[in-house]
């Protein structure tokens, strides 16, 4: 592990898995940044040189190279480990292929510093092809269908979505303030990745934190908007994770009809697949999975994020 001298209290973690062209030009942004921070690269055990890589070109990036691929939540946990002993105050988990706006960091710290009850802060999040269309304002959990929604998400930014507390933020970007990480545990890793971002947010909230969106930081991300473009893996980690959220968070006394809606979202998204002429077996392995309480990683879909 490459360690620099100068750590400013403000780290960002940069998790990435492979894609090394997405992931130089990540830090590209992250150097133009008007704000400090000490950057963290966590190599999620690539096949692509990306340590290597991110050495040659940004030499004064730390990297934290892991022996095998922990996911989201197992990657993220193993820098906020690093960076919570090394002293850090704040964290900023950045996915790796994202773009920040130049301000975007210094807009994320003063909203965190104006607002001491606040756990984490979230940036306007935009689809990758421009500063124009949404992909998350902030997200609400949606209690009658067992869902959680990236507000905005597909809507063109006509600065209709004011700074705001919000049930969760979204994963891609998300500045968490280290004595919230602190109180309230890491990300459970039992998601692997999808959902563990909105449980840690959940968390946060019943512990008495407030969680906030501030449309002047922004970033894109690259990241589809429709299931149907998202990958095998996303697709099985999504449904199954969405069961695991509801079966925890919802109150004893909603649980049954709660669970019955997550049931039904799950199938439906198999019953879509199988309309489109794909297979519902990834949506049928989540409910199985679920039922037989197999959680973490799934290893017959090593490979894939």
């Amino acid at each position: 592990m490459s360690t620099p001298t100068s750590r400013p209290a403000l780290w960002v973690l940069v998790l990435c898995y492979n894609q090394i062209a997405l992931t130089l030009e990540c830090l590209a942004t992250l150097a133009a940044q008007t704000h400090p921070a000490h950057v963290l690269v966590i190599d999620n055990a690539s096949s692509d040189g990306t340590a290597e890589q991110v050495a040659r070109h940004f030499p004064n990036v730390e990297i934290l190279r892991l022996a095998t691929n922990l996911g989201y939540a197992g990657g993220n946990n193993a820098a906020m480990r690093h960076a919570l002993a090394c002293g850090a105050e704040a964290m900023l988990l950045l996915n790796n292929d994202t773009r920040l706006a130049p301000t975007c960091l210094a807009e994320l710290v003063a909203a965190l510093d104006a607002h001491p009850e606040a756990a984490a802060i979230g940036p306007m999040v935009y689809t990758w092809d421009g500063w124009d269309t949404i992909s998350s304002a902030g997200g609400i959990i949606n209690w009658a269908h067992a869902d959680a929604v990236n507000v905005g998400a597909g809507e063109p930014d006509s600065g209709q979505y004011a700074a705001r507390a919000v049930d969760f933020l979204n994963g891609c970007a998300l500045l968490v303030r280290s004595a919230a990480a602190a109180q309230v545990g890491l990300l459970d890793e039992h998601y692997f990745m999808y959902w563990e971002e909105t449980d840690w947010c959940a968390r946060m909230r019943h512990a008495g934190w407030t969680l906030r969106f501030e449309p002047a930081a922004r970033v894109q991300h690259k990241a589809p908007l429709e299931p149907e473009a998202m990958s095998r893996a996303a697709l099985y980690y999504m449904a199954r994770n969405r069961l695991l959220f509801f079966a925890r968070h919802t109150p004893w006394a909603r649980r049954p009809v709660v669970m019955a809606r997550a049931v039904h979202g799950v199938a439906r998204g198999g019953l879509r697949a199988r309309r489109q002429g794909t297979s519902s077996a990834l949506e049928q392995q989540a409910l199985r999975d679920f039922a037989l309480r197999r959680f973490g990683q799934q290893h017959a879909l090593n490979g894939e994020w």
